[in-house]
């Protein structure tokens, strides 16, 4: 399904689409970094109290409504007429990317949550590899768009 008086808006769907997950895409590679370096604080401390607020603040006013924006320019998209071909398998990669990425957006909430509540059981370890999967994810995204293999 889609709707013609959408196509004269492709140009501008996609522009703010990119925009919107350039920033969700900063936001998804920096949260994770700071969780590192929130392992490393002792909770309680001034210092963990500075990173909640970071974290929470790159989250809720970055992140989620970022992610928000590109999901609803993504759907603008799709409804554009001729922007995807729905038998194209690198569609399916990209979207099955997206939603793949979300649930990390999702995890990284939840994870914002232990540091809060100063529940955090992960190590640094473990922040610092989930630091890689929105990049991994990114490259693959990026190259089904463009590619298209």
């Amino acid at each position: 399904m889609t709707i013609a008086a959408l196509a004269p808006f492709y140009r501008w769907e996609l522009a703010f689409h990119v925009m919107s997950v350039i920033a969700w895409m900063a936001a998804l590679f920096y949260l994770p970094r700071l969780y590192v370096y929130h392992c490393q604080l002792a909770p309680g401390s001034a210092e963990s109290a500075r990173f909640k607020v970071m974290e929470r603040r790159l989250l809720k006013q970055i992140a989620t409504p970022a992610m928000i924006s590109s999901w609803t320019f993504g759907i603008l998209l799709i409804l554009t007429p001729g922007a995807i071909s729905w038998s194209a398998g690198w569609w399916w990669t990209k979207f099955i990317s997206v939603i793949l990425m979300s649930g990390f957006h999702g995890a990284l909430s939840k994870w914002r949550k232990n540091f809060l509540n100063d529940a955090n059981t992960k190590p640094e370890r473990f922040y610092r590899i989930a630091n890689e999967v929105p990049t991994i994810l990114m490259i693959v995204i990026v190259i089904m768009v463009f590619v298209k293999p």
